[in-house]
């Protein structure tokens, strides 16, 4: 059936066409596998298939096959990992949104279905837009803290993140040779010499992108490309700054904790403090015990007995899985693998299960693994950069682990079970 002309939009911008669409593409095939990539790495960094405590997607099945223990070196690696995927999420945003510019008449082509190829093509397509329009989002949402999607980030993004990149395989398969051959057909550099008086439609061609229609154009590819590209550096750099830190940070203007976090020994960023996890004054109080469970025995330490225990530095940072991290911290406190030997493990400490005085919200119980438990800088931390620790930095004791994701560097601990025998059940 025929549809009315009135209902057809013109698209009459004479910028659209398979080479501008292919210089956009270009870009993400670059950048979507790299996020893709860095998104695994985050979630191989919580150890999902050590405990249930540390998995948010218990029905994986095969998509958590390439799992591994996450190592404690470089003890920076989470930070850069994280920082690159938040960040470059970021920063593809303008190209993501010119590309669904440039292929608009083919997204909103009339009619929709003309057959049942052009169906499973149409198919392709909406898993493909739909899947990146959701990860970009709750990408976004998640690093402003702006839950308002229904159910947790975690299952929502993974599982998203792999209907999309399968889309984004199956089309890349597709429409690679295609997009080679419009790059090859226009010089870059020529058109990035070519001013709005010039710029013309490209060649009518099969694509359905060039306009039949054209207008004047209002700018020109360059200063198309241009425009995008503006976009893309101004988000970097109001986003960038919260990952590298340092002087830096203070451009970080979109940073979900604020560019300046408060003076002082404590005075670094922070996710969630004691008034947004239920912990009560009393839990922290002169009151609280540190239990350790382990090999059949038990012991259970004051504050002031842990600190009569040999205490040892290592300078870490926190970071993020919304892309945000600290500079190097000095913590001191006692190293987990002294806290394992109190219940005789510690020529072999195992995995251990910590908890939290924190009394909702995800990760308030986590499951550490042995290589993390026997790395030296991995500790009970009760001081940073000299100072006792702020509540709302974990006091009166928090671990601290290189190369962690800052959620599992758990503050208010109230417990260590070393060996799965002593973990809950």
């Amino acid at each position: 059936m025929k549809v009315p002309a009135r209902f057809v939009p013109s698209w009459p911008s004479p910028l659209r066409g398979p080479w501008l669409t292919s210089v956009f593409a270009v870009a993400l095939l670059v950048g979507i596998p790299l996020l893709f990539l860095t998104g695994l790495v985050s979630y191989t960094a919580y150890n999902p298939d050590l405990a249930p405590v540390n998995d948010m997607t218990p029905d994986k099945g095969v998509l958590g096959f390439y799992l591994l223990a996450w190592p404690t070196d470089p003890y920076w690696l989470y930070r850069v990992t994280q920082g690159v995927h938040v960040t470059l999420g970021v920063v593809l945003v303008p190209v993501l949104l010119a590309k669904l510019w440039s292929v608009a008449p083919k997204l909103f082509a009339r009619p929709p279905v003309r057959s049942p190829g052009h169906a499973l093509d149409r198919l392709s397509l909406l898993l493909l837009v739909g899947g990146a329009l959701f990860e970009f989002a709750t990408g976004i949402l998640n690093i402003q803290l702006n839950y308002i999607f229904p159910g947790s980030f975690y299952p929502l993004h993974f599982y998203g993140a792999w209907v999309f990149i399968g889309a984004f395989v199956v089309h890349v398969a597709l429409r690679l040779p295609r997009t080679v051959r419009a790059l090859r057909g226009r010089d870059f550099r020529a058109e990035l010499r070519t001013p709005r008086a010039r710029t013309v439609p490209e060649p009518p061609d099969t694509t359905g992108l060039v306009s039949r229609t054209p207008g004047p154009p209002t700018v020109s590819r360059r200063g198309a490309l241009g425009m995008v590209g503006l976009g893309s550096v101004v988000l970097f750099v109001v986003t960038a700054g919260q990952s590298i830190g340092g002087p830096v940070r203070g451009t970080a203007l979109l940073a979900p904790h604020g560019r300046n976090p408060g003076p002082g020994p404590n005075g670094f960023q922070i996710n969630k403090g004691v008034a947004a996890t239920g912990v009560r004054a009393r839990d922290i109080g002169p009151d609280w015990r540190l239990t350790v469970r382990g090999g059949g025995r038990e012991s259970v330490l004051t504050r002031e007995e842990l600190e009569r225990l040999p205490q040892h530095r290592a300078d870490l940072p926190i970071a993020c899985v919304e892309g945000w991290s600290t500079s190097d911290q000095r913590w001191e406190g006692v190293r987990l693998v002294d806290l394992a030997a109190l219940v005789g493990l510690g020529h072999a400490p195992p995995a251990v299960y910590v908890e939290s005085a924190q009394r909702h919200g995800s990760f308030r119980a986590v499951a550490l693994r042995d290589n993390q438990v026997r790395d030296p800088r991995s500790l009970l931390a009760l001081r940073v950069n000299g100072a006792v620790l702020s509540p709302d930095h974990g006091h009166p004791a928090r671990i601290i682990v290189p190369g962690a994701p800052g959620v599992m560097n758990t503050k208010w601990v109230r417990r260590l079970s070393f060996g799965e025998s002593s973990w809950p059940v």
